[in-house]
C-alpha cells in the first residue's frame, strides 16, 4: 500500500517563505527534523514539492528512472529565459546530442591541454592577490571567485579574453543568478518584477554579456584556431555534418560559465576555512604536494598522485556541496517503494541534507577526510554523496572542477601560511550555489613561493579519474 508522506501545510510553508528566501537550508533542515527523510511542502506557499534525502528515492529519480524526471519547468523557464537553450536547459534527444558533443571538451586529453591555459590564468591572478594579502587579512571568497572565473573564462575563450570583459560577464552572471533565485523561491513577486522594471534590467544585463561573448565567437570564426573549449565546441559536428551556430555556441558557452562560475570558488573558500581549522590535515596536504610535485606546477598527469588532497576536497564537498539541491519534475505517475509520485510533481533532491544524514555519515558535522579513503569509499551507500549530482545528468565539468581546485590549492598552500581571523561567525547561505553567508577573513603570510612555469608537463595520464561522477 502507498504510504502517506508527511506534509508541511500550505499555510506553514507560506509563513516560512521569507525564511526560505533568506536561507532555504534552515527551513528544509527544520522540516527534515520534523518529518523525516521524505516530506512534502509548498514552495512559496504555492507549488507543492516532494523533498527527499533518502538515497533510494534519490537514485530512482536521478538514475534508475531518470527518463521520467526532467528539470523542473521553473528552473528551465527561468534559466532558459536568460541563458537560452543549451545543456542546462534542454531535455531528451536534444540534450543527449549536446552532451555527446560537449563531453569531448572535458575528456582526459583536453584537460591535459587546458592545463597550460589554466596555469597562465592563475599566474596572471597572483600579483593582485599578493598585493591584497600584504595589506592585511582579506575576505577570501571574492578573491577566489575572480581567480576561478578568470580560469574558467580563459579555458573557454583562451588568453585573448580581456580582464574587463571577464569582470563584466562575471558580474552579470552573479547578479542574474541571484535574481533567478528570487523568481523561484518567491514566485508571488514575479508580477512585481515585471512591472517594476527589474526583469527588463536583468535582461539588458544579459544582453550586454551576450554581446561581449558573441564578439569573441565571431572573431574566432575568422581567425586562427585555439586550444580551448570554444575550439572544441566549434569543431564538434552533428550527425548531418553541420557544426553549432553562433547562437548555440553562445548559449553553451554562457551555460558552461554559469555552471563553473561559483562552483570552485565557493568550494575553495570552504576548503581553506576547513584546513585553517584543521592544521594536521593542512600539514598532511602540504607534505603530499611537496612529495608529488616538488616545486613544479600541477599538470593533469599528477592529479592521481594527490590521493589525500582529493579526499580533503571530497570531504569539503560533503560538508558544503556547491549544488545543495537538485530539482526534477515527474513526467508520468511513478512510485518508489511505498511513495507515490504523481505526474507533474516537483521532486527536490536535498543534497545538503543527504550529506549530513547521521544514518550514513557518523558525526556528520565533523570534518574527516578519512571518510573518502579508498577502502571506505567502497562501503558508502550509493547516492549519499552528490556534490556533482548523479545519474546521466551529473555535472559534465566535475573533473575540470577538481583539477582547478587542486591547481589553486597546490599554489596557495605552498606559497602562503594561512590563518583564520578570530571572532568570526562562519555560516552558509544557499543561493543557486552554497556560498558563505558572511565574509571569511583570513590572513596570508608568504612562505616558499614555487615559480609557475609557462606550461605544466604534458605527459601521459598516471591513473584513474580524480572524481567518480556517479555512485
Amino acid at each position: 500500500m502507498p504510504c502517506s508522506v508527511p506534509v508541511a501545510s500550505r499555510l506553514r510553508s507560506l509563513l516560512d517563505s521569507r525564511a526560505m528566501a533568506r536561507n532555504p537550508i534552515d527551513v528544509l533542515s527544520k522540516y527534515t527534523a520534523l518529518y523525516g527523510d521524505t516530506f512534502r511542502f509548498y514552495l512559496g506557499g504555492m507549488k507543492e514539492a516532494l523533498v527527499t534525502r533518502d538515497p533510494a528515492v534519490i537514485q530512482h529519480v536521478l538514475k534508475t528512472n531518470a527518463e521520467n524526471y526532467q528539470k523542473s519547468h521553473i528552473q528551465v523557464r527561468r534559466m532558459g529565459h536568460f541563458l537560452g537553450k543549451g545543456l542546462l536547459t534542454t531535455h531528451g534527444e536534444a540534450w543527449r546530442t549536446q552532451r555527446r558533443l560537449i563531453q569531448k571538451g572535458f575528456d582526459r586529453k583536453q584537460l591535459e591541454a587546458l592545463g597550460s591555459i589554466m596555469q597562465d590564468s592563475l599566474r596572471d591572478s597572483l600579483p593582485e592577490f599578493d598585493r591584497q594579502v600584504r595589506l592585511g587579512p582579506v575576505d577570501i571568497h571574492p578573491h577566489l571567485m575572480k581567480m576561478t572565473f578568470a580560469m574558467v573564462a580563459r579555458s573557454l575563450f583562451g588568453a585573448r579574453l580581456k580582464s574587463e570583459d571577464i569582470h563584466l560577464v562575471s558580474h552579470s552572471i552573479s547578479t542574474i543568478q541571484e535574481f533567478i533565485v528570487r523568481q523561484t523561491i518567491e514566485p508571488y513577486l514575479n508580477p512585481w518584477f515585471a512591472v517594476s522594471g527589474q526583469l527588463r534590467k536583468h535582461e539588458r544585463m544579459r544582453a550586454r554579456a551576450d554581446g561581449v561573448l558573441l564578439e569573441y565567437i565571431r572573431r574566432r570564426r575568422g581567425g586562427p584556431p585555439g586550444h580551448d573549449l570554444l575550439q572544441t565546441l566549434m569543431d564538434a559536428r552533428y550527425s548531418d555534418g553541420q557544426g553549432m551556430s553562433d547562437q548555440m555556441l553562445l548559449s553553451e558557452s554562457m551555460q558552461l560559465l554559469v555552471a563553473g562560475h561559483e562552483t570552485s570558488s565557493n568550494s575553495l573558500s570552504w576548503l581553506l576555512y576547513l584546513l585553517s581549522m584543521n592544521p594536521d590535515c593542512l600539514r598532511r596536504v602540504r607534505r603530499e604536494l611537496d612529495s608529488v610535485l616538488g616545486t613544479a606546477p600541477l599538470g593533469y598527469a599528477e592529479v592521481a598522485g594527490l590521493e589525500y588532497t582529493i579526499q580533503v576536497i571530497q570531504e569539503g564537498l560533503r560538508l558544503y556541496p556547491p549544488f545543495w539541491m537538485i530539482d526534477r519534475m515527474a513526467m508520468a505517475d511513478d512510485r518508489v517503494g511505498d511513495i507515490v509520485i504523481p505526474r507533474g510533481s516537483m521532486v527536490i533532491v536535498y543534497v545538503y541534507g543527504a550529506h549530513r544524514a547521521e544514518r550514513y555519515w557518523p558525526s556528520p558535522e565533523r570534518f574527516d577526510p578519512e571518510r573518502f579513503a579508498r577502502e571506505k569509499i567502497k562501503q558508502q551507500t550509493p547516492f549519499t554523496h552528490l556534490p556533482f549530482g548523479g545519474g546521466p545528468r551529473s555535472c559534465i565539468g566535475a573533473n575540470y572542477a577538481i583539477f582547478q581546485m587542486l591547481m589553486i590549492l597546490s599554489v596557495l598552500l605552498r606559497r602562503y601560511d594561512l590563518h583564520l581571523e578570530p571572532g568570526q561567525s562562519v555560516a552558509a547561505r544557499a543561493m543557486v550555489i552554497l556560498r558563505p553567508r558572511q565574509a571569511i577573513h583570513m590572513s596570508f603570510t608568504s612562505q616558499q613561493q614555487p615559480e609557475l612555469e609557462a606550461a605544466p608537463r604534458a605527459i601521459g595520464y598516471g591513473g584513474g579519474s580524480p572524481v567518480e561522477h556517479e555512485r
